[in-house]
This record gives C-alpha cells, structure tokens and sequence, in this order.
C-alpha cells in the first residue's frame, strides 16, 4: 500500500477525528450529506480530539494536491460580537416606526390603493361623528391631480367638529380614538385609519395633514398643518391658527397630499363613493373627481339610523389574558361583583356558579388573583350556561331601506331583501342583511356581482378570503333559476348587496378589507341568501309561466280563425255561426290555459 493511499485504519481514523486544521480542510470539499455533524463530534472519543502525532503526515500531501483558494476570494475572518454590544443595538419600536416600514397592512399597497384608502378612512370618519352627534350627514369628498402621481384628497363633513386640543391627536397619533375600548358598532374600531393616510401621505411627498374644524355655527374654526413624529408616535404640529371667516359653518375638513394614482373602474374611488351612498341613503354625497363634473347622491331618508348602543363584553368571547385584565383593572372588593359589573349576562346567581366551577371564592379580591386562578375561571367559564349577548346593539340598514335604495340606484326587474335575526360569534352579536336586484340592464352573461359591506362599509379588496364570498358560494344558487359553475358565484344579470352589522367585525387584517369566515357569520350569509333566493326562484317561475301562457295565446290568436274557416267550409256554416264557433273555441282554450 503507498504512502499516498492510506489504510482503513488510518482513513476510519481520520474520518471521526475531532475538527483539526486537517480535518476543516478536507470538509471544504465534502458534500453536504457527508459532512460532520455537531453530534457526530460530540461523540467522537476523547483520543480522537487530542493532537495527531508527527506520524500522520501522509494527509499532508492530499491537501497539497487540493486547489488552492484565488486570494481575491479569500474571506474576511468575522469580528465576535459580544452580548453587550448586542444589547447596544435594541430599542424600542414605535407602532408608527412599524406600520411605516408595514404599510401594505393598512391598505397602501399600492399608490391606487393608496388614494383610496385615504378616502375610505377620511369618510368613515365623518360620518361616525355626524351619526355619534345626531346630525343627518352630508359629506363632500375632492380630489385634485397636482402632478401625474400627486393628489390631494379633501373630505368635508357637516358634523360637530373636533375640539382644538384633540386635533392634533386624532390626525398626528396613530391608536389613538374613542371606538377602540368600546364594545359598540361602527365604521372606525383601531384608531390608525386616518393617521395611517396622513402618515403615508407625510413619506411619499412630505407634506403635512392639513385640518379646519369648527365645533359650532358662531365659533372660530382652528386651522392646523400636522406632521407625525414616528420615533414618538407623536403629533408635531407645525402651524395652529384661528380662522374667523372660514368657509365651512359647521364640521371638520381634512386634506392630505399623497401620491396615488387615479383609475375609474373596479376598486376605484368612484366605485367606494357610489356604494358608501348605497349603504348609507340616510347621507347626502357630493364628489368631484379629475376631470369630471360633480356628482350627488341624494339621500332616500331624512330619518337617521338608531344611536348604536355599547354593550359590556360577554364571557364566552373573552380569551384568558383578557379576562386576567379585566379582573386586575376592576375597582370591585370582590371577585363575584367584578364578574356581574364588567361583562354582559352575568347575573350574581351566574357569578356565583362560575366562581363554584371554577373552585375559586366569590369573595377573593380580583385585583390579587393569580394567573392559575384567573386560568381555572376561565376554563370554567364554557360550562356554565350563559345567555348570548344583547342584540339591541346592533343597527342595521333595514330591508325596507336596502330595497328602496337599490330601486333607487339600479335598474332592474326584481328586488328583494331581508334582515336576518340577530346571532353570535364568539361572544359578540352580529347580524347580515342581504339585498338582491335582478334583471333589467345588468349583464347577462357575467358573474353575478358580489356587492359587500360591514357596518355601511364598502369592502372591495380580498373578496376570496372573505366571509361573504364564502357564503356565495355555498349557495346552491341552481335551485332559484341561476347557472352556476363549482366553486364559484352564480351567473346572471343580478346584483347581491351583503351587509355584516357586529360591534366587532372580525376583519382579517388591519386594512379592513374582509370578513373572517367563522362558522356562524357563515351561516348567516347562506341563510340570508337562500331567503331573498327563494323570492327570486318564485319571480322567475312566475316569469316563465307568464311567457308560456302569453305564447300559447299567441298560438290562439294566430291559429282559431283558420280553424273557424276550415269548420265554415266542412259544415257550411253561415258567417254568423262561424263567428261563434270561433269565440266559444277561445273561451275553451283560455278556460283550459289559466286552470
């Protein structure tokens, strides 16, 4: 055997050495699935880690042989890095410094997106705060192209305005508002929305939110120019004024220079202006895009939607670090008075009866409770009959109102629509309401087009990971006279208007653009959709009957005075008698047709 080649020994002897300068070498060259792992050195005996001796220079002249690594690719040896430089380089993240880098998950994906979300947050704000005041809303929404990608987008609503001390938080702080805490329907629940806009706006043009709001008819209006410090998440005001003479009586005004890009269509500002209208016809619209006359919506009733109710949030919806915050913050002596005065449906007899499961004392203080106690009051939480949540909370549109509205806006043949009885999901009480027009202008040869909203919002983006396009589908739209494929909506000249109503919509992200399909909202929609279906099959059933029916008059009109004539020839019947032949054959023929 020659001294190049060495024996088994040698070789099985190398091979489970510990990582000598001649064992790195040749794992250079080593596939991966040969190479060493950590366990495998681990393992090996402690002879084997110890030096070679002199003797077993033969490896020397394989590494030799081996290519020689191009000085210009020679790596740089890393510097260590010790845990206290590392700790050096954390700090806190602010949620502005973090929804800047993650705009995307507030709807600013894009610069079209952009220009409509900005809208979108802009209006729902306004009119929460006309409905929260009181006051029929009427809301004038501008957008004015300053440069190919360069808009300013203005919304002015008739609501009661913005104190001068809370300006600069609203539109310079994001979380920061008054819907967030409450368990109550609206537009708005985050506080980002917003800020969010005027955020993107401030770091693709670096222009401020510009505010004029005027909380009364004969009071000054406060002018304000705001930037957002996103180390801080902090407003940074960078002009306050007080305007005397200001063009709007009442109301707030919010402009904020972006870049976007404007486009009519599908998921347009168009689009979101005309269904907002559609979903709230107690609101008056004025609009004014690029290029293009105003446009109003006029509002279908002068009677504003019921004052949405807050409720108190219900034991089976809470999770274990809520409820360990809710009893900590209580300002209740005793366990069992906490249960009863934080959350809905506890009455004392029930407080009692979770407290008895639960094998924790009525009478503990909430404040003191340890996490092992709060965790055994809420596995026993499940077990104790509890009833569902008010429902008195909710506000929805209302059949009578969709089907006027739908009347109003759309041509078509057939309209229905239905409100479907108040349900829960995870603790929190919601309702669907769906509307249907049929016919008329609509294409025939298309989907049928999926109209949605949660609580009067329009939802245009994220349609297939949403509840509601889930529930369309499901349906089995064949039995009500419309084609439909598998697995996907029916086709059809048809319009579906679908709204969820809850005090939480359970959105799949923090843009708002769909439902998450929980069981329970998705049977609701499926309800809702087979009620306003089976109007349809009935309409359509009628349809075909009459249209049978008119063509076998057709038939009678065409073909009774031959028979009349063949009868004359054959009988030789006098013209008079002929003429009654004929007419006692129609009443038979009509008799037999409308039995």
């Amino acid at each position: 055997m020659s001294k190049s080649s060495p024996g088994p020994r040698a070789g099985s002897a190398r091979s489970k050495s510990a990582p000598t300068t001649a064992r790195r070498t040749r794992a250079a060259g080593r596939p991966e699935h040969e190479q060493a792992s950590l366990f495998e050195l681990a393992a090996a005996p402690a002879s084997a880690a110890a030096p070679r001796p002199p003797a077993a220079a033969p490896a020397a002249p394989e590494a030799a042989d081996a290519p020689a690594r191009p000085a210009g690719r020679a790596r740089a040896a890393r510097r260590p890095v010790g845990a206290q430089e590392m700790a050096a380089r954390q700090r806190d993240i602010s949620v502005s410094e973090f929804f800047t880098k993650n705009r995307h998950l507030l709807g600013f994906d894009n610069p079209r997106k952009a220009l409509l979300t900005t809208v979108k947050e802009a209006v729902d704000n306004a009119l929460d705060a006309c409905e929260e005041a009181g006051i029929v809303p009427e809301v004038e929404v501008a957008i004015e192209q300053l440069a190919e990608d360069r808009f300013v987008a203005k919304v002015r609503d008739n609501g009661p305005g913005i104190v001068r001390e809370q300006i600069p938080k609203v539109f310079g702080k994001l979380l920061y508002g008054s819907k967030f805490h409450r368990y109550r329907q609206s537009r708005g629940q985050q506080g980002i929305g917003i800020s969010a806009a005027g955020m993107y706006g401030l770091l693709t043009t670096g222009r401020p939110v510009v505010v004029v709001s005027k909380t009364g008819p004969r009071k000054a209006a406060h002018h304000y120019e705001i930037a957002i410090d996103t180390r801080a998440n902090k407003p940074e005001i960078l002009h306050d004024a007080t305007i005397e003479d200001a063009a709007i009586p009442q109301g707030t005004e919010v402009a904020i220079t972006l870049e976007g890009q404007f486009q009519r269509g599908r998921r347009s500002v168009d689009e979101y202006m005309e269904l907002t209208a559609l979903a709230n016809p107690h609101g008056t619209f004025r609009y004014r895009s690029p290029g293009s006359e105003p446009v109003v919506w006029d509002r279908v009733t002068s009677e504003l939607p019921p004052e949405a109710r807050e409720i108190k949030p219900h034991p089976h919806g809470v999770e274990l670090g809520t409820l360990l915050k809710i009893l900590r913050d209580s300002d209740n002596r005793h366990l069992a008075e906490a249960l009863v005065a934080n959350f809905s449906r506890v009455s004392p007899q029930v407080a009692a009866e979770i407290c008895a499961k639960a094998k924790v004392s009525p009478k503990a203080s909430p404040r003191t409770l340890d996490t092992r106690a709060v965790e055994l009051l809420y596995r026993a939480i499940p077990h104790v009959k509890i009833l569902a949540p008010p429902t008195n909370c909710l506000v929805p549109i209302g059949a009578e109102l969709i089907e006027r509205a739908l009347r109003q806006r759309i041509k078509a043949d057939f309209f229905a629509a239905c409100t479907r009885p108040p349900a829960v999901y995870r603790g929190n009480p919601f309702l669907v309401e769906v509307g249907l027009a049929y016919g008329g202008g609509l294409p025939a040869d298309e989907l049928v087009d999926v109209l949605r909203f949660a609580n009067r919002v329009p939802l245009l983006y994220q349609a297939g990971a949403c509840a509601v396009t889930k529930g369309v589908v499901g349906t089995n739209w064949r039995s009500y006279g419309l084609p439909q494929s598998r697995g996907a909506p029916p086709s059809g000249p048809a319009i579906l208007f679908i709204h969820i109503a809850s005090v939480w919509v359970p959105f799949t992200s923090e843009s708002k653009e769909a439902v998450a399909s929980y069981p329970e909202i998705v049977k609701e929609i499926r309800l809702a959709l087979m009620d306003v279906g089976r109007r349809l099959g009935g309409f359509l059933r009628r349809r075909a009957r009459a249209a049978a029916e008119e063509k076998k008059l057709g038939y009678i009109t065409k073909y009774i005075p031959q028979i009349g004539i063949a009868l004359q020839d054959i009988l030789a019947l006098k013209d008079a008698q002929r003429d009654v032949a004929v007419a006692k054959l129609k009443d038979i023929l009509e008799r037999s047709r409308t039995v």
